[in-house]
């Protein structure tokens, strides 16, 4: 994160920013047996991934994970050791997406790479290890609303649903209205100022904010959704979209959990090096998707 105000900050500066705070602050990567770069074919070009594997004696249950940073920054590096955690501590495999970024790719760019991906792994998967009755989606932050929009868009699509939905303080909604946006707008790491830069810097116009890719808690067909573990930061603007979201799905009988860490910021799952919470919260998300797998 840049110490700059926002309005003096590059573009450079915000990725430069992200990439230095996971480095300094994300804890020693946990051993997992294969780590493996490569890319996926799409119509727009290939889409580079990084696929974490605990084991290869066995196909694999696999989540799709998508980082967060605004839609405009991070990487397959700033979420490497989250991602490597997860594979570690579930015993089932990753496989993190680098999509485009805005602004030089603006919406829906990041969310054509995501659905691509996600079809990729449905008819090629069980080519890479993975099990193909067993692909769940994820993601913190803006790479939760990737994670929950994919979701949305393949029931939409009528393809074979993710068994599960694993979200880190997602963003649901590009109004950023809700009362925790209020209560910590500025202050507590990441501030509604922030966030509303990033957010026109990833949509093309005021009107895409009614998008249900780019707000899909204003989805009204959210029943017979994949279920969903949602952790939410006590002192994130964040915070109260992201529950709101949980309570929808609820509403619509899908199982969901969501876990509230009271004391902790947005991002807090990434700062293992300094925060026992960030670990906790890692192996609590590893826990619920192991347990869905082996259902």
């Amino acid at each position: 994160m840049s110490s700059k105000p926002v309005n003096l900050e590059t573009l450079n500066d915000n990725r430069v920013g992200m990439e230095k705070l996971a480095l300094a602050l994300g804890g020693p990567v946990p051993h997992v047996h294969l780590v493996e770069n490569f890319s996926v074919p799409c119509s727009s070009g290939p889409i580079n991934v990084r696929c974490y594997k605990p084991n290869t004696d066995l196909p694999l249950p696999v989540l799709i994970y998508f980082h967060g940073g605004g839609y405009i920054r991070g990487s397959l590096d700033s979420h490497h050791d989250l991602c490597a955690r997860l594979a570690a501590y579930g015993d089932f495999a990753v496989l993190s997406v680098d999509y485009r970024l805005a602004p030089e790719n603006k919406f829906p760019a990041a969310i054509d790479d995501s659905i691509a991906v996600f079809k990729w792994v449905q008819s090629h998967g069980a080519e890479y290890g993975f099990m193909q009755d067993k692909i769940a989606v994820g993601g913190d932050s803006s790479g939760g609303c990737l994670a929950i929009v994919t979701a949305q868009e393949a029931k939409r699509q009528q393809l074979p649903l993710p068994v599960f939905q694993l979200l880190f303080y997602p963003t649901t909604t590009a109004y950023f209205d809700s009362r925790s946006h209020k209560l910590f707008s500025k202050g507590f790491f990441l501030s509604t100022e922030r966030m509303e830069n990033y957010r026109d810097l990833y949509l093309n116009s005021v009107a895409e904010r009614d998008d249900y890719r780019a707000s899909p808690l204003l989805n009204p067909d959210l029943a017979n959704l994949p279920s969903a573990l949602v952790i939410t930061a006590g002192f994130d603007p964040l915070r109260d979209e992201a529950e709101e979201y949980a309570k929808a799905l609820g509403n619509c009988e899908v199982p969901v959990g969501v876990i509230r860490y009271d004391g902790m910021v947005h991002g807090f799952v990434s700062l293992t090096a300094v925060l026992p919470a960030a670990d906790k919260a890692l192996r609590q998300a590893a826990d619920a998707l192991r347990h869905c797998f082996s259902a």
